[in-house]
C-alpha cells in the first residue's frame, strides 16, 4: 500500500504564502496514506477557483472541472467506477455560489463521495469579490460599502437537505481535519467537509486570529452526540455555524449506489461489453 509521499507529486502550488489551501492539500494527502490507499485507487474533482487547482497538486487521478460542476463529474465518475474512492473539492463560491444546486442534490441523493470545500468567504482567483459566505456588511471590491446580502450556511443547508455525514475543519488544526477527512472517506455515504481555509490575500477579516477566536470546537463537548440530528443542527444554529469537528453522522441510510437495480459491482472497464450480432439486430429491429 501506498505511503503519504506517494500521493505527493512534483508540481509545486502557486497558492499565496500563507494560504489555508496548503494546509487541505497536506490533510488530505496524509489522510490517503493513513487509509492505505494507493494513488490508482483514488480521484480527485475540482472546479474552478483558487481551490479547484487542488485537482492537480495530489499524485492520484485528477479532473479540473468548470465552475461549480465538480459534483456532477464526480457522481459520473463514482457511477462508473464504484470501486474509486471519489473525492471532490472546490471552493465556496465553486460550491454554495454557481454549484449550490448541485450539491443540494448530491446531498439528498447520497452518493458515496467525499466534498471538500475551502471556504475563505470570498472569491480568490476573481481578486476579491464578495461570496456567498461572506458576512453582512463584509467590505469587498464588488461591495465597498458593505454586503448587504445575508451569508449563506452551508452546514444548515446541508442538515436540510439529509445529509448522512458533515464535519467542519480549520486548515491551522491539521491533525483534526485529516481525521475528518479520514472519516469522511469511509462513511458510505456522501460526506461534506467543510474547511475555514484563510484567505491572506483579500480578506483581512476572516484571518487565521479570528477564526481563532470565534470557532468552538465540538471535542470540548464530550457529551456531544453526533448521531443526534436535533442537536446537530441546534449546535450549528447555537455557533453561528462557526463549530469545528464531526457535526452529524448517519450510518443507516444506504448509499444511492446500493439502491441502484441491477448496479454491478465491476467497472465498466472491467465489463464485458461486446454485442453477439444477433442481439445486435434484434436492438436494431426494434428501432427500424
Amino acid at each position: 500500500m501506498a505511503t503519504v509521499k506517494e500521493f505527493r507529486n512534483n508540481i509545486r502550488p502557486n497558492w499565496c504564502p500563507g494560504c489555508g489551501d496548503f494546509a487541505v492539500q497536506a490533510s488530505i494527502q496524509r489522510a490517503l496514506g493513513n487509509l492505505n490507499l494507493d494513488p490508482e485507487q483514488v480521484a480527485l474533482v475540482s472546479g474552478i477557483g483558487c481551490s479547484g487547482r487542488i485537482s492537480g497538486y495530489v499524485n492520484v487521478y485528477g479532473f479540473h472541472g468548470v465552475h461549480g460542476r465538480s459534483l456532477p463529474i464526480a457522481q459520473g465518475v463514482k457511477l462508473s467506477n464504484r470501486n474509486l474512492t471519489v473525492l471532490a473539492a472546490g471552493g465556496d463560491g465553486d460550491g454554495f455560489g454557481i454549484g449550490l444546486n448541485h450539491f443540494m442534490h448530491a446531498v439528498r441523493r447520497n452518493m458515496d463521495i467525499t466534498y471538500i470545500v475551502m471556504d475563505n468567504q470570498i472569491y480568490g482567483l476573481t481578486k476579491g469579490q464578495h461570496s456567498p459566505t461572506s458576512s453582512f456588511g463584509f467590505k469587498a471590491k464588488t461591495t465597498p460599502a458593505g454586503n448587504i446580502e445575508n451569508a449563506l450556511s452551508p452546514l444548515q443547508i446541508a442538515m436540510a437537505a439529509g445529509i448522512t455525514f458533515l464535519a467542519q475543519g480549520f486548515s491551522h488544526e491539521v491533525n483534526q481535519l485529516t481525521e475528518l477527512i479520514e472519516a469522511g472517506i469511509q462513511h458510505k455515504g456522501f460526506s461534506l467537509i467543510n474547511v475555514f481555509s484563510p484567505c491572506v490575500t483579500y480578506n483581512k477579516i476572516n484571518t487565521y486570529e479570528w477564526y481563532k477566536e470565534h470557532i468552538v470546537n465540538l471535542e470540548q463537548f464530550p457529551n456531544y452526540d453526533p448521531t443526534d440530528r436535533a442537536s446537530a443542527i441546534t449546535k450549528v444554529m447555537e455557533t453561528d455555524g462557526l463549530c469545528t469537528g464531526l457535526i452529524y453522522r448517519n450510518d443507516e441510510k444506504p448509499a444511492y449506489e446500493e439502491l441502484i437495480t441491477g448496479y454491478k459491482q465491476e467497472a465498466y472497464l472491467d465489463q464485458d461489453i461486446h454485442l453477439d450480432a444477433a442481439y445486435f439486430d434484434k436492438i436494431m429491429h426494434e428501432f427500424a
